[in-house]
């Protein structure tokens, strides 16, 4: 009976992308003692606080997939979107992520995180969906996080900006209309203008 319930619950999982959360188990009628067993016989692996990924399920990007899975409504941004995009020789070490304004800070101890927040369409633009392991996971377009960076220049340093401005200018894509029109979202037109018109 045990094992067909520990294939039971393994045929849920997998059906769930390989990834369940502990009270996502007990929603599709796992019970703890089977889902725990899973994780003590080393079938499932905890990649973060109450989430767990089958052990042969192979992933690509597991921080980004543990943040979409653990904060759905997060975004990718500022540094970690500029080393998602080729744009940064930095190694952040931690994911940066984008919350609207007014929600609570996600609670998230693995991977650590830096939280921002966001209003309006500062929030809301420029998001683009990458998937890994069938999971969308939100990450703003490398125009949007040139914007963003420039309005957190004093968070995250202006030689880490100025940096990213080169290797995006490096671009066959180069789209300096499109940077400007997510300045003018982020509210720093002004100080970007003279930046982008040199690099013209």
């Amino acid at each position: 009976m045990n094992n067909f319930q520990e294939q039971n619950a393994i045929r849920i999982i997998k059906a769930n992308n390989g990834f369940m959360r502990t009270n996502e188990a007990i929603k599709n009628h796992i019970h703890p003692r089977i889902f725990y067993r899973l994780r003590d016989n080393g079938t499932l692996e905890q990649i973060s606080y109450g989430l767990y990924k089958l052990k042969t399920n192979k992933i690509s990007n597991p921080d980004f997939i543990t943040i979409a899975l653990r904060v759905p409504d997060g975004v990718i941004c500022l540094i970690s979107a500029l080393a998602f995009h080729n744009l940064t020789t930095q190694v952040p070490h931690k994911i940066w992520i984008a919350i609207k304004r007014g929600t609570s800070r996600p609670k998230v101890k693995y991977p650590p995180i830096h939280t921002n927040q966001f209003s309006g369409q500062s929030f809301s633009s420029g998001i683009e969906k990458h998937t890994f392991n069938k999971i969308p996971v939100k990450i703003y377009s490398p125009e949007k996080t040139l914007a963003d960076c420039f309005k957190f220049r004093n968070k995250i340093g202006m030689s880490i900006v100025l940096e990213a401005l080169h290797f995006y200018r490096e671009r066959k894509n180069f789209n300096p209309s499109k940077l400007m029109k997510y300045a003018k979202i982020c509210r720093v037109a002004n100080i970007m203008k003279p930046y982008v018109e040199s690099i013209i």
